[in-house]
C-alpha cells in the first residue's frame, strides 16, 4: 500500500509526464504569503458545543493554522448548528458529527480536543482523549471533584500531553500587571487576600421554574447527558447552561468562578503548585432536593502554610468582586474591567526586565496552539487549574459539613476527618468510571 503523500507524488509525476503544460500549485497549498499549508495545520475535534464549547470552537475556526474536522454533542440541535457553522467557515460539507465522544477520541488524524462539557463530564472524556494522544483545551473548573482533578493531571503527565484550561484572564494585561506588582513586592509582604465572586443563581438558560418532570425532547440523549451523575427525571431547569446550579453536575457560582479570580490570586502569590492547609466556610443553601440546590451565598476562609489568609466570598458586600491582595505597604485590586491600587502611583509603575515578568499572552487560544507546536507548558496547565480549583472543592466540603477541615497540599489528603475525606470524590453511575 502507498500513503496519501506517496500517491499525490506519483500522481503528479504521471500528469507532468503525460502532458506538456505546467502544473500550478497555489500559494495556500504551499503555505506562502501568510497562508498555512494543510499539512502544518493543527487538526481539532470539539466535544460539547452548546455554549462555551461553541464559543471555543468558533475561536479555533478563526485561527489560520487550525482545521476543525469534527464536532460531538448529545443534543442534535447543538450538533447540527455546530456542523453547519464549521462547514460554512470552510465552504464545504466535510465536518463529521458524533453523539458519543468515545468514537471521536480514537480518530488518529486529530491532534487536539476542545472540550466544553458540564463539570460532571470533565474527567472521563478528557482522560480518554489524552490516552489517545490528544492535547486538550478544557474548561474551568478543571474537575467536578478533587479526586477527578488529580486523575486528570496524572493522565496528562503520564501521556505527555499539552493542556490549556479556559482561565483566560491570565491572557489579559490588567491581570498580568496586577500579579507582577504583587510578585515583585510593590505592596510589601502580603497579609491577606480577598476574592469576591458572584452569588445567587443566574438564569442563563431561561429555564427558571421549569422543574416539572417530563419526557426529554427527542433531540437530546438525556441518559447520556446524565452520564456518571445519579439518575434524576428530566426537566428543562436541570440541563443546558443552568446545570451548574445543581451539585450533581456543577458547583454553583463558587466553582463556576474559582478558575478565574482564585486562579488569579494564586498566580499573584506564586501558588500554582500548592494549596491551603485549613479551610472553613458558611453557606446559604436551598433544599438539598431542589433542582437548583447550590449555595446562593457563601463565605470561605482559608489559610496557607505561610500563615496567609484568603477569603473567598459571594453575596457579601464587604468583599469586593475580583481579586485583592493586601500588603504591608498597600494593596492591589483587579477585575475584568478595572484595576486599582494603593498607592495610586503603582498603576503607572513599570516592571523591569530583571524582575519577575510573567508570560505575555494576548490570546488564550493562541497560547495553547503555540504550546501544542512547541510542547512547552501553557499559561494554565492541568496542574495549575487543579490547584486553583482546590480551595473551592474544599470550601464546599467545609460548608456542607459546617466545620473546619485541615488539608495536606502535598499529599492532597484531608487530615483526621474520614467523613470529609469521602467527599473528595463522588460515586459514578454505572457503567461510567475513571
Amino acid at each position: 500500500m502507498i500513503n496519501r503523500r506517496q500517491f499525490l507524488k506519483r500522481s503528479t509525476g504521471t500528469v507532468l509526464g503525460a502532458v506538456s503544460f505546467p502544473y500550478v500549485v497555489t500559494s495556500s497549498v504551499l503555505g506562502k504569503n501568510g497562508n498555512v499549508a494543510p499539512s502544518n495545520r493543527i487538526v481539532i475535534g470539539c466535544i460539547g458545543i452548546g455554549w462555551q464549547g461553541g464559543t471555543n470552537m468558533v475561536n479555533f475556526l478563526r485561527k489560520p493554522d487550525t482545521k476543525v474536522v469534527a464536532v460531538c454533542d448529545v443534543d442534535k440541535k447543538h450538533l447540527n448548528q455546530a456542523r453547519n457553522r464549521v462547514n460554512r467557515e470552510y465552504d464545504n460539507k466535510d465536518c463529521a458529527t458524533y453523539s458519543d465522544f468515545r468514537e471521536l477520541v480514537v480518530r488518529k488524524d486529530i491532534d487536539v480536543m476542545s472540550i466544553g462539557l458540564p463539570d460532571h463530564w470533565h474527567s472521563i472524556p478528557s482522560i480518554a482523549a489524552v490516552e489517545n494522544g490528544k492535547d486538550i483545551y478544557g474548561e474551568k473548573p478543571l474537575s467536578h471533584t478533587l479526586v477527578e482533578g488529580r486523575a486528570m493531571c496524572k493522565a496528562v503527565e503520564r501521556y505527555g500531553r499539552i493542556w490549556q484550561t479556559g482561565s483566560w484572564q491570565r491572557s489579559k494585561p490588567n491581570f498580568r500587571f496586577a500579579c507582577e506588582l504583587v510578585l515583585n513586592g510593590r505592596i510589601g509582604k502580603i497579609t491577606k487576600v480577598e476574592v469576591g465572586l458572584p452569588a445567587g443563581h443566574s438564569d442563563f438558560g431561561k429555564t427558571k421554574g421549569q422543574e416539572t418532570p417530563g419526557p426529554a425532547p427527542e433531540h437530546l440523549d438525556y441518559n447520556f447527558w446524565l452520564g456518571p451523575a445519579p439518575w434524576s427525571p428530566y426537566c428543562p431547569a436541570r440541563v443546558h447552561k443552568n446545570w451548574r446550579w445543581n451539585y450533581d453536575y456543577g458547583g454553583g457560582q463558587l466553582m463556576d468562578w474559582v478558575g478565574h479570580h482564585v486562579d488569579i490570586a494564586h498566580w499573584g502569590l506564586g501558588f500554582d503548585r500548592t494549596g491551603p492547609v485549613e479551610v472553613e466556610g458558611q453557606g446559604v443553601f436551598p433544599s438539598r432536593s431542589a433542582v437548583w440546590n447550590t449555595a446562593t451565598k457563601y463565605m470561605i476562609k482559608t489559610k496557607y502554610a505561610n500563615g496567609l489568609p484568603m477569603i473567598i466570598a459571594g453575596g457579601h458586600s464587604e468583599i469586593r468582586g475580583g481579586t485583592k491582595w493586601v500588603g504591608e505597604d498597600g494593596w492591589v485590586w483587579v477585575t475584568r474591567d478595572n484595576i486599582d491600587a494603593h498607592p495610586k502611583s503603582l498603576l503607572k509603575d513599570k516592571i523591569k526586565p530583571y524582575e519577575i515578568n510573567l508570560h505575555h499572552s494576548s490570546n488564550h487560544y493562541r497560547n495553547f496552539l503555540d504550546c501544542v507546536k512547541s510542547r512547552k507548558e501553557t499559561l494554565t496547565p492541568c496542574e495549575t487549574a487543579h490547584r486553583s480549583a482546590t480551595p473551592g472543592h474544599l470550601g464546599l466540603i467545609a460548608m456542607m459539613l459546617e466545620r473546619k477541615i485541615k488539608w495536606d497540599p502535598k499529599k492532597e489528603q484531608i487530615v483526621g476527618d474520614e467523613e470529609a475525606s469521602r467527599m473528595l470524590g463522588k460515586s459514578m453511575r454505572s457503567p461510567w468510571q475513571l
